[in-house]
């Protein structure tokens, strides 16, 4: 008998297990693979702020590629791009704001402190089921023979599809319309090739999100730099997807493909495939957090932020962790509820976040977004640029009537979407 197993080394796992460690419990933390972050993978840009408190100077050792010193927001059509372009030098200084990263390489380090902190990692194991008596889990079984491991505490960080939470009853029957399928590509380019592309130097990097890019199909594209390689993928709606007929990774060729990108990816050559799947369905389709004996964290819980203007999951990961074995270790040491969990998310930025941009994700996918504002956008900003000698110059207004008729846009719906936009990112 433990007192806490951590089902999943990855963010949420790790920081469940480094902070139920550091308050003396005896931890062991499962792994299915043969180390963390091994079957683990994400777009790749991390805000590491969470971890200020709890590793002091963390950004000087943890395996960054680049600091993200410039954020783009991109439009585009089959022709126009419209890019919004900042960038800041803060954030390529102590604290920082966000790094490009692999999952392989942060996976483990992180494991690796709380195995510093005195948890147990035991890779290359699969937790294939609870143990439960009496109504309360009291450990997990694994594919290991004799494998059953008992516990006081069982938190499940497990990902998306949480196969744990799912045996309690917790996580319900998965629905394919709060979830998305992000895909990825790894392009292998010289270190000196990306600095004078993207206009960055040193450790600068750049973070490229992009709306318009997926045929229709709600979701967007990104373009994050690396080293010596570029992120380059989509985040496509698992519905708008299957009833499409496209494959992923036509979106991404065709990405590649597209006027305002072609020139950073020319010559590059494609070194690695991933393709995960992403909790979106915001705060009204969390699941329950928690059950006698068992907690749930991370993907497992649902805690992916798609908000359109922040796109965030590690952050809310580690959290949601720190948070998990804090309650493990009130639950063991003082018989604290674990109930206490959901409390402290809510008066985190976790859930914070979470609750303020409930009506996010469905504004962000919905049709006018996803299908007709790239366009009505991209035509207004080129009419608004295009010289028309010997005419006079088309107002503002005008133009934006013309071009949200050519995409079939009403202006009510642009106010109400514009209203709507006001109150959630308030």
């Amino acid at each position: 008998m433990t007192d806490v197993i951590v089902v999943g080394a990855g963010p949420a796992g790790a920081s469940a297990a480094l902070t139920a460690a550091r308050a003396g419990l005896e931890v062991v933390l499962l792994e299915r693979g043969p180390f963390p972050g091994s079957k683990n993978a994400y777009g790749g840009v991390v805000y590491g702020r969470v971890l200020d408190d709890v590793l002091p100077g963390w950004y000087d050792e943890v395996p960054v590629q680049r600091w993200v010193t410039r954020r783009s927001t991109m439009v585009l059509t089959d022709t126009q791009a419209l890019t919004v372009d900042f960038r800041s030098t803060a954030w390529g200084e102590a604290p920082y704001n966000g790094c490009t990263t692999f999952r392989a390489d942060f996976d483990s380090w992180l494991a690796n402190k709380a195995v510093e902190a005195g948890a147990q990692l035991v890779t290359s194991t699969v937790a294939t089921g609870l143990l439960v008596e009496n109504g309360v889990v009291v450990g997990v079984t694994t594919d290991r023979p004799d494998g059953d491991l008992r516990a006081k505490v069982v938190i499940a960080a497990d990902g998306v599809n949480s196969f744990l939470a799912k045996q309690l009853g917790l996580l319900p029957k998965t629905d394919a319309a709060h979830l998305t399928l992000g895909v990825k590509e790894v392009l292998s380019l010289p270190r000196e090739v990306i600095d004078e592309r993207f206009g960055v130097r040193g450790d600068e990097g750049v973070d490229v999100e992009i709306l318009g890019c997926t045929r229709g199909i709600a979701g967007g594209g990104f373009v994050y730099t690396n080293k010596d390689s570029l992120s380059v993928g989509v985040v496509v709606s698992i519905d708008g997807l299957a009833k499409s007929g496209i494959r992923p990774e036509e979106l991404i060729a065709d990405l590649k493909a597209h006027p305002a990108v072609a020139p950073w990816v020319q010559g590059a050559e494609v070194k690695e495939y991933a393709a995960h799947l992403i909790p979106e369905g915001g705060y009204d389709h969390l699941p329950e957090l928690s059950a006698p004996g068992f907690l749930v964290t991370g993907d497992a819980a649902g805690l992916c932020l798609a908000a359109g203007i922040w796109l965030e999951g590690v952050n809310f990961a580690i959290g949601s962790g720190l948070a998990a074995g804090k309650a493990a270790a009130g639950h063991v040491q003082r018989d604290e509820p674990l109930t206490s969990y959901k409390q402290d998310l809510e008066g985190s930025f976790v859930l914070q976040d979470h609750k303020r941009l409930r009506k996010a994700p469905g504004l962000v996918l919905s049709d006018r977004v996803q299908q007709q504002y790239p366009g009505m956008i991209a035509d207004l900003v080129e009419g608004m640029f295009t010289v028309t000698n010997p005419t006079a110059k088309p107002g503002v207004l005008t133009l934006l009537r013309r071009s949200a008729k050519k995409h079939g846009v009403k202006l009510r719906h642009l106010a109400a979407d514009g209203l709507s936009g006001g109150r959630t990112f308030r």
